[in-house]
């Protein structure tokens, strides 16, 4: 247990004990090697179940339209991004949350350890990170690898390793990364034609088995109903149709546009691997360009498509 994970659970424990908040949402360590799990509890002696490590991959704030009361919840900078979107969509009170910020530099994408050892996850016996060096122990052989190399996408794009809005914040600020390292996906899709893009989009699409993984994880899809389930009248055909796939995808992301705030889950609980997040990522970097606004940054904002500047016309005008 490092220092900055005791800190945090005494805090929790302390905010139960003197019921500041009525439960805690964090991170617990998973049944699976090398994962976690989301931990959302009433209890005090829980707290010692709370961890920080490069796994800590949930966004929690999904779960905070489901509980009530006084909530003390463990936010990434993504993840408070998310609630910070929350507030302005007025989903959630700031007076019942407590933001337990954690700064963050990265987290580890077992996929791309992986593939760089050859090895399964269930073959590795250890994954550590120092700085940012990454290593990889297997069968008493140890591999060491930048740690660029091995984070998420998202995680290499971030432009705000430190939670925009907390009450708590445990570890030091982080500084930003470059945001190029992680468009790579996106800048191939870019690279293609017209017809290539959207035969590429087409393969991946004719894979997806409609389960909805990336719509449930997502903070920014809190709709009551989702337009996908209407029937009177029917937008969209409920069978897994790659056209109909990928309607339901763009017109998702459109609905979230100023709200994703770059977490990467859609991608990552994709059972099929459909690289979802080249979409997201795309849509959130369309708004940056034409409104110059970054979902999640600041709660006294005005919302994304509530206010309007004069500007935006001749700019929208193209």
């Amino acid at each position: 247990m490092t220092d900055t994970e005791k800190k945090l659970q005494d805090k929790a424990k302390e905010l139960l004990e003197q019921g500041k908040v009525e439960h805690i949402i964090g991170y617990a360590a998973g049944s699976l090697k090398f994962t976690t799990t989301p931990l959302i509890t009433k209890d005090k002696d829980d707290a010692r179940q709370l961890v920080i490590n490069p796994f800590i991959v949930n966004n929690l704030s999904v779960f905070l339209n489901d509980i009530k009361g006084k909530i003390g919840i463990v936010a990434k900078p993504c993840d408070a991004r998310s609630i910070v979107s929350l507030l302005q969509d007025q989903q959630v009170a700031r007076e019942n949350l407590v933001i337990l910020g954690l700064p963050c530099q990265g987290l580890i994408d077992l996929r791309k350890v992986e593939r760089l050892t050859g090895k399964d996850r269930d073959d590795i016996d250890d994954i550590t990170r120092n700085g940012d060096k990454v290593t990889v122990t297997t069968g008493g052989k140890t591999q060491k690898f930048a740690a660029k190399e091995v984070i998420f996408d998202d995680c290499l794009s971030c432009e705000t390793p430190t939670p925009p809005e907390y009450d708590f914040l445990f570890g030091e600020p982080s500084s930003a990364t470059d945001k190029e390292l992680g468009r790579k996906n996106i800048k191939e899709l870019e690279a293609m034609s017209p017809q290539q893009r959207w035969d590429f989009w087409k393969q991946e699409f004719s894979r997806c088995i409609r389960c909805y993984a990336c719509r449930q994880v997502c903070p920014a899809c809190f709709c009551t109903r989702c337009f996908i389930e209407e029937t009177e009248p029917q937008w969209l055909s409920p069978l897994p149709r790659w056209q109909d796939n990928l309607l339901f995808q763009t017109t998702r992301m459109l609905h979230v546009a100023g709200r994703c705030t770059d977490c990467g889950e859609c991608e990552r609980v994709c059972p099929v691997n459909i690289p979802l997040r080249s979409i997201s990522k795309k849509v959130e970097e369309i708004v940056d360009e034409l409104f110059q606004y970054k979902a999640g940054m600041d709660k006294n904002a005005e919302r994304f498509m509530t206010a309007y500047e004069p500007s935006e016309a001749e700019d929208l005008m193209r």
